[in-house]
């Protein structure tokens, strides 16, 4: 496998990211978790005024310390091709240790509501992803146990809600697709309660380098639900996963 002396897509110095990161998929909410979870993100060297580790493709990245905690918070990307590329140079060439996806997702369980937190056991997938990376042939992958149980507990520290279960990670994004004739594809006994598309790429990533990941979703809709979130209703929501994931990242 070539993979060159200098990574490719993030524009960043050995040391100029934390061994923690938080992986949202937008580049702008990475950018809203750095002014308002991070303390001196702005001395780091990863703002928009002094240097964005990925400035040729704006994939904004920033660190600095929570409770004291030096942690980065970088973009993926939307799909798991670029998911990928930002997993594998963190966990390659900066040494990352753990990465938390932090995302929204759409629920596909009736018990999943629009708002509700959702953390991810396994992640299914029709996608060649794996096969194309290292002739990985099985459909589903895996997140760390270690960290879920961390989140887990994190989260009834918090008493915050939180759906524990297998999620699919599709090519497409699901609100275009027929979710019915998509999940009818899937194994029952999976009991898949929520579909996105980044998460089966970042823990094959991670457990090809024997690192830790995890993924803590938002349900922005479901296929039960016409419920739209306000502005200030989501952005809570948005809040409780943000915390929840710094708040376990650091243990």
């Amino acid at each position: 496998m070539f993979m060159g002396d200098e990574p490719i897509h993030i524009n960043a110095k050995e040391g100029e990211i934390a061994p923690l990161v938080l992986m949202p998929g937008d580049p702008l909410r990475a950018k809203y978790i750095a002014e308002n979870f991070l303390e001196n993100s702005i001395a780091e060297n990863f703002s928009i005024d002094n240097k964005n580790i990925a400035n040729l493709r704006n994939m904004l990245g920033y660190t600095g310390f929570y409770k004291g905690v030096r942690v980065t918070v970088i973009a993926s990307g939307m799909g798991m091709p670029s998911m990928g590329i930002y997993a594998f140079e963190l966990f390659h060439y900066f040494h990352v240790e753990k990465i938390i996806r932090i995302g929204t997702c759409g629920a596909v369980k009736p018990t999943v509501k629009v708002s509700d937190l959702i953390l991810a056991t396994s992640s299914f997938s029709e996608s060649n992803f794996a096969y194309t990376f290292n002739d990985y042939k099985e459909h589903i992958t895996y997140p760390s146990n270690e960290l879920n149980s961390t989140i887990m507990d994190t989260a009834n520290e918090l008493n915050y809600k939180l759906h524990v279960g297998n999620i699919t990670t599709m090519d497409v994004f699901g609100p275009y697709v027929d979710y019915d004739r998509l999940l009818n594809r899937i194994p029952k006994e999976l009991d898949i309660i929520a579909e996105e598309m980044e998460a089966f790429g970042l823990f094959h990533i991670a457990n090809y380098f024997k690192k830790e990941a995890s993924c803590i979703l938002t349900a922005v809709d479901s296929k039960y639900s016409n419920i739209v979130l306000s502005s200030e209703d989501r952005e809570k929501s948005l809040n409780d996963m943000i915390i929840l994931a710094l708040e376990s990242i650091i243990k």
